[in-house]
């Protein structure tokens, strides 16, 4: 199983930019659907964008947010840009086996997790 590890959290301003990254450790990341994922307080854990051999998007980041892959460190990055305050939230990132496109966004298509990074977007 593919370990994952969260960086690049913290506190900004309304309409600024934080550039998350998921390393992953124990086996190669390109193999993997990558998602990220978000949970907010009270709230359940949504998906955020996804990667394999495409690239998958929430309506609510879509155009504000880019997920690439990086293979040869191993790492997936979150670009997040134009950030506001309800993408305050601890941000996962997720690896999982090939899945139909259809079923990226579902947590439970997902075997191994990051402990997460906080992000949060003052207004």
């Amino acid at each position: 199983q593919v370990q994952l590890v969260e960086s690049g959290g913290g506190l900004v301003q309304a309409g600024g930019s934080l550039r998350l990254s998921c390393a992953a450790s124990g086996r190669t990341i390109s193999s993997y659907i990558v998602g990220w994922f978000r949970q907010a307080p009270g709230k359940e854990r949504e998906f955020v964008a996804g990667i394999g051999r495409s690239t998958y998007y929430a309506e609510s980041v879509k155009g504000r947010v880019t997920i690439s892959r990086d293979n040869a460190k191993n790492t997936v990055a979150l670009q997040m840009n134009s950030l506001k305050a309800e993408d305050t939230a601890v941000y996962y990132c997720a690896a999982g086996s090939p899945m139909p496109s259809a079923r990226v966004r579902y947590t439970d298509q997902y075997d191994s997790w990051g402990q997460g990074t906080q992000v949060t977007v003052s207004s």
